[in-house]
Formats: C-alpha cells, sequence, structure tokens
C-alpha cells in the first residue's frame, strides 16, 4: 500500500469507528482547548546549574484544513507565558496543504526562549514537500535539526540536544546524530516517532527523548486503548515512559487528521522541567 492509500485507509478506518461509536456517548470535542501538561525528568548526570531547566514541547500542529492559525497563536501565547529555557518541536507541521508551511513558520516564530526554538521532522512533512517546510522554517529562523545537534550550554552546565531524521519516511541515523556529542553530558533525543526509543534506547548517552505522532490517539472512550494509533506510535501513545535507562515522552499534538475531533485527550503543550536523579 503507497503512502497516500494508507492515509485514506488509515482515515476511512478512524472516521468510521468514531462515527459508529458516537450514538453512544455524548461528545465534549476538545479540539480548541490545549492545556499544559507539567512534567518532571530526572537525568543523571545533570549537572547543578541545570537543575530545573525547562523544556516547552509541541508537536504534531498539522495546520489546515481542520488545525487553523487561531489555535496555533493561542498555544505559541500559552507557551511563552511559561517562559522556557527551551523550545522544540517534534515533526508533523502540515497535513494536505504543502503552502500551510509557509503560514505556520511566521507564527511559530513567535514562540521566546531563551536557548532557542529548534524542530524536527515528521512523517506528513515527507509525505509533501519536505524540501519546502525546510525552507519555511529557514526563512523564519527556525533551525531544523536533522541527523545533527548542539550542545546547549547555560554557563552552569550543558546537555547536548539531538534531533534525528523521521523514522518512517525520512533516513534517520543516530551515529551521524550523535557523532558531535560530548562524552561528558547528557542526550536529549528529538525523534518524531516515539516507537523508536526501543532502539534509541540501547545508546546509554540518550537520557530523553522527545516524541509526538501518535496524537495521544486522539479519541479515547471508557478508559480503553486508542481507537487508532499509526505505524512506530502503537507501544508509548501518550505520556512519560522509562525504557532500559531512557526516558520517553509522547506529547499529544496539537492538531488533527482524518476527523476534526479529540475526545478524553486535548491538544498538549509540555513543559518538562530537568532535575538531577
Amino acid at each position: 500500500m503507497n503512502r497516500r492509500n494508507f492515509l485514506k485507509a488509515s482515515t476511512l478506518f478512524f472516521a468510521s469507528t468514531v462515527l459508529a461509536r458516537a450514538g453512544q456517548l455524548e461528545f465534549n470535542d476538545e479540539t480548541l482547548s490545549p492545556v499544559v501538561d507539567n512534567v518532571e525528568i530526572p537525568i543523571k548526570n545533570l549537572k547543578p546549574g541545570l537543575e530545573g531547566f525547562t523544556i516547552a514541547q509541541l508537536s504534531d500542529i498539522h495546520l489546515q484544513p481542520y488545525t487553523k492559525p487561531e489555535l496555533v497563536k493561542k498555544a505559541v501565547e500559552m507557551t511563552n507565558a511559561l517562559n522556557p529555557d527551551l523550545v522544540v518541536l517534534t515533526g508533523d507541521y502540515v497535513w494536505h496543504d504543502q503552502e500551510a508551511a509557509f503560514e505556520l513558520a511566521p507564527i511559530l516564530a513567535g514562540l521566546k526562549a531563551r536557548h532557542g526554538i529548534y524542530s524536527v521532522l515528521g512523517n506528513h512533512d515527507y509525505w509533501l514537500d519536505v524540501r519546502a517546510t525546510v525552507r519555511a522554517f529557514e526563512e523564519e529562523g527556525l533551525p531544523m535539526l536533522v541527523n545533527q545537534g548542539l550542545e546547549i550550554n547555560t554557563g552552569n552546565g550543558s546537555f547536548y540536544l539531538a534531533g534525528m531524521d523521521d523514522g518512517w519516511s525520512g533516513k534517520p541515523d543516530l551515529k551521524k546524530t550523535l557523532e558531535n556529542a560530548p562524552a561528558d553530558v547528557p542526550v536529549v533525543l528529538l525523534l518524531h516517532e516515539p516507537d523508536l526509543v526501543d532502539e534509541t534506547s540501547l545508546d546509554p548517552r540518550i537520557t530523553l527523548q522527545l516524541s509526538g505522532h501518535t496524537h495521544g490517539g486522539q479519541v479515547l472512550v471508557m478508559g480503553k486503548p486508542p481507537i487508532f494509533t499509526p505505524h512506530l506510535g502503537k507501544i508509548y501513545s501518550q505520556g512519560l515512559f522509562h525504557v532500559n535507562d531512557t526516558w520517553l515522552y509522547t506529547n499529544r499534538g496539537l492538531g488533527v487528521i482524518s476527523v476534526p475531533l479529540r475526545y478524553n485527550c486535548p491538544p498538549e503543550i509540555t513543559l518538562l522541567t530537568l532535575t538531577r536523579a
């Protein structure tokens, strides 16, 4: 099955399942009600000067046709109000309309963080025109990390921020991504698909992986597992996990695809606080 047919099939499956259950539920659509989830992450070998360092994460915006600029602007305002040290964006910026990347990037350029805003690519960015998305971000001064990284140094401690290419449709290369990582600092890895942590966590340098991709399932019914989760997002669908010696956090995302609905799964802005293990 090619990618476009996969999208059509998954959309039909997701929509039909939701509609089949809709008669049993009184829906409270949460698509326009983003929330902030606060998470503490204990990091081994974290320098005292990094105690309390904060990272705000946004993911899976999927601007247009369902997710509108007003929601993204609201999320940017909420994120800036958190006064984060760093902002990371973990992929899937568009869905159907490639030009939406040029509409989105100026909004995201309004994000503020003392140590910058960094991003990685997702599978949907590849399924349209990945070069256009990268260009849109570059024009607004938003660095895109593709199998590369940099040291985030506060003057009193540092960690290595690494960004891997999309694990489904890109050319991810963990060795290349970490080739410039200092030996004595923790690594925070940005990687769109969470289930790849089963592989990345085998590298002991990676203390934290931040992912998205799943939308948290987008529709959660009666405490049951998500109705639908995508390839490479079926194991770690949302929240915090400890895999081998690596922490993984899977963000529920901001936007929607398939059906314009969120139920028991509101859009998420994550504020992660690093603490010494």
